[in-house]
């Protein structure tokens, strides 16, 4: 997505004019300068970010929760296997003595399938003629374990359903902004959209001589694990930016610092935010390649490479590239570094 979209929207929107209209007229607003512009698009990609790492997190809270759903859905139909049997071993009993002449309470409760009503009525249960108090035992045993279940899967239930609201609502937020940048692409020429873009994460993109967006071989070591999550991240180099992806085909900032350091056999967590809270912090002036850095507010992160390059997934629109980490956005926007 280009930049300068968001140019767009952020003229309209400090201006309450058309982009570039003339300023004549009494009281027409002046056009901001280009200083200005960038400051408010940076502002506007930092929002941009945040939302972007918090449907990450959803996303991971959301399969998670899907998964022990899962997990939960086995076992409700395990326990409702055994108390199914047991229910019918002491059905037949309870049969037999109404036959002899009674317990037509026993087989109505026995007859509802209800655990939740068995275990309510257990006294009644243990009234069954004969000496069957371990049918009785066991059916009430069961009944207790499938009504536990029962209620871990409805609370899984709502909390999957809760995830998967807010999950939709980050995605229509993001979408609702690109879709916007999109609209309002064309306010802008394209030697603005280059002056902003140059400014903005990414810094200008494929069109910069100073950007690396076609896999390359690593020449660096692979000996170590941070040599190998760095090598894993030059061979991603052209592949699209996608909010929410880990790969193998497109990333999104954090997803790919984590499927590089995945690569090399090492777990760190999916968000930029858990990154930074829960990795080592080291100096700037002491950068490794396969070190993190992170920036605009701990909303963005990328991998130290080595040569004073870092290579990033930037935004929608771009692809993974490699870039001078000296680039004003870059430069001016780093929180520091942390080592996986």
């Amino acid at each position: 997505m280009r930049r300068a979209a968001v140019l767009a929207t952020v003229l309209a929107a400090a201006t309450g004019l058309s982009l570039y209209a003339g300023a004549s007229g009494a009281g027409a607003a002046p056009k901001p300068t280009i200083s200005q512009v960038k400051a408010k698009v940076n502002g506007l990609q930092g929002q941009v970010d945040k939302i972007g790492q918090e449907y990450d997190a959803a996303g991971q809270q959301l399969s998670a929760a899907k998964a022990r759903l899962a997990q939960v859905t086995k076992q409700y139909d395990r326990a409702q296997a055994q108390y199914s049997q047991a229910r019918g071993a002491l059905t037949s009993v309870a049969v037999g003595a109404y036959e002899n002449g009674g317990q037509s309470s026993v087989l109505g409760l026995l007859t509802s399938g209800d655990p939740s009503a068995v275990l309510g009525q257990a006294s009644l249960l243990l009234q069954v003629e004969g000496t069957h108090n371990l049918q009785a035992q066991q059916l009430l045993t069961t009944a207790t374990e499938l009504s536990t279940i029962k209620d871990q899967r409805q609370h899984t239930e709502e909390g999957v359903a809760q995830l998967t609201a807010q999950y939709g609502a980050q995605k229509k937020s993001i979408t609702k902004l690109l879709d916007t940048q999109t609209s309002l692409l064309d306010s802008l020429t394209s030697e603005q959209q280059a002056e902003v873009a140059a400014a903005t994460v990414g810094g200008g993109g494929a069109s910069s001589p100073t950007v690396t967006t076609t896999p390359v071989a690593y020449t660096g070591s692979t000996s170590t694990q941070a040599g190998q999550a760095v090598a894993f991240a030059f061979a991603q180099l052209g592949k699209p930016y996608v909010y929410g992806a880990t790969g193998p085909d497109s990333y999104d900032c954090s997803g790919l610092v984590q499927a590089a350091w995945a690569a090399a056999g090492v777990s760190i967590p999916r968000t930029t935010y858990e990154q930074w809270s829960a990795l080592p912090q080291v100096p700037m002036s002491d950068l490794q390649p396969g070190d993190l850095i992170e920036y605009n507010g701990e909303s963005h992160v990328a991998i130290y490479v080595g040569n004073g390059n870092i290579i990033d997934a930037p935004h929608t629109g771009a692809v993974v590239e490699e870039i001078p980490e000296s680039t004003s956005w870059y430069a001016d926007s780093a929180d520091g570094a942390i080592r996986p």
